[in-house]
């Protein structure tokens, strides 16, 4: 028998090679002026971006633009928002990675309402945002977050009493998301294994979820062969074509996933460590994953109620492995020894990398939040995941 569940709204999705060519008669259905947020100065000057500009121009859209250096910021957000508000787009564009989709959904969603962003972000601010948005299209140009699916948009804020939130409402979806793997095909070795990992983490963690439905597992486990099938691939060789559309597919699905089961333990820790240091986010999801599942396992077995737990680990150890007729503690050791080689063969940095120290790891801890994890996790359970990639 199915279950009830609640499933979001999803954005009209072009997907497949050379779809970014559809982009400007898609934005001129929204109007004749254009705020395009990009993530660096890259994208506008390659011949990719000079092509898009040009088309946008054709079809007679006025185009001004914002570029976005790393993760956003309220700051960022909010001087965005009041240089562009007179006159008022008719579309926000987004080109790039999760950064640059998270900061173009959040500046449609503020250009309506104005003010400080703060004030509306997720235990943060105490207002509640009206839904009201510019007309918004996600272009991704990175295969792992998502964000050309999800309703909510991170928002960072580094330092000692930093932190790592999100602006969320279901009408924050996009409206349209243009997904192109050939803009992915320029990404190198370090952002294809980064975003890579981030994508998978996410497919895993909202199939284990405790928020997960029928949809999502149908979809999560589909994204997972995907991943299997392409991410070494796409590290190898960052031109294979096949394997560029294969992660992007699993990275479309993995921000269909999150909007509608949530996620679990890495992303706690991605949001605590985001918080203090500057570190992107799919080396901390992709660094912590095998360990942190490792955990969770261990947790699980101690638990006389997580047969379903280890059965869902069990099925994706069978996806990853491609092998019939084991055991169900095959599988799940399998999946975990497979996360393990992964990390290994896609050269995952550590923390220490990026200066997390052992005397942060109490902090970080205690600001995980474990909600959709399907095991509860002490805080040494924790605390070991942290310091084994120190």
């Amino acid at each position: 028998m199915v279950g009830p569940f609640i499933f979001s709204r999803l954005p009209v999705i072009h997907f497949g090679p050379a779809k970014i060519d559809n982009l400007a008669t898609i934005a001129a259905g929204y109007g004749r002026s254009a705020l395009l947020v990009t993530g660096s100065a890259s994208f506008i000057a390659s011949p990719m971006g000079e092509k898009v500009l040009k088309s946008l121009a054709e079809k007679g859209i006025r185009v001004r633009k914002v570029q976005v250096t790393g993760e956003p910021s309220p700051a960022i957000v909010d001087k965005a928002v009041s240089e562009n508000r007179a006159p008022m787009p008719d579309v926000v564009i987004a080109i790039g990675g999760g950064s640059a989709l998270d900061a173009g959904k959040a500046i449609s969603a503020m250009l309506l309402p104005g003010g400080n962003l703060k004030d509306y972000l997720e235990g943060v601010g105490t207002r509640e945002h009206p839904g009201q948005k510019v007309p918004f299209i996600a272009v991704p140009t990175t295969a792992g977050t998502g964000s050309e699916a999800t309703k909510n948009a991170v928002i960072s804020e580094v330092g000692s009493n930093g932190f790592k939130k999100s602006l969320r409402h279901e009408n924050f979806v996009p409206d349209v998301a243009v997904v192109d793997p050939l803009l992915t095909v320029t990404c190198s070795p370090e952002i294809t294994a980064a975003s890579g990992m981030d994508c998978f983490t996410q497919l895993t963690e909202a199939y284990l979820s405790t928020k997960a439905n029928p949809m999502t597992d149908a979809l999560a486990l589909k994204g997972i062969e995907a991943v299997a099938r392409s991410l070494p691939e796409a590290f190898r060789d960052g031109k294979n074509t096949g394997a560029r559309a294969g992660m992007s597919f699993a990275a479309l699905l993995s921000g269909i996933c999150l909007a509608n089961a949530g996620l679990g333990a890495v992303h706690g820790f991605s949001s605590a460590v985001g918080a203090i240091y500057e570190v992107p986010h799919g080396i901390v999801c992709g660094t912590l994953m095998a360990k942190a599942n490792e955990v969770n396992v261990r947790a699980l077995r101690r638990d006389r109620s997580a047969d379903r737990a280890l059965a869902r680990y069990s099925e994706m150890g069978k996806i990853v492995l491609g092998e019939e007729g084991r055991t169900e503690d095959y599988y799940i050791d399998g999946f975990i020894d497979y996360l393990f080689r992964l990390t290994d063969e896609l050269r995952l940095p550590p923390l220490g990398r990026f200066g997390v120290m052992k005397a942060d790891i109490p902090g970080i801890c205690m600001n995980t939040d474990l909600k959709n994890n399907p095991v509860k996790l002490t805080q040494e359970e924790l605390a070991e995941i942290v310091e084994s990639r120190i």
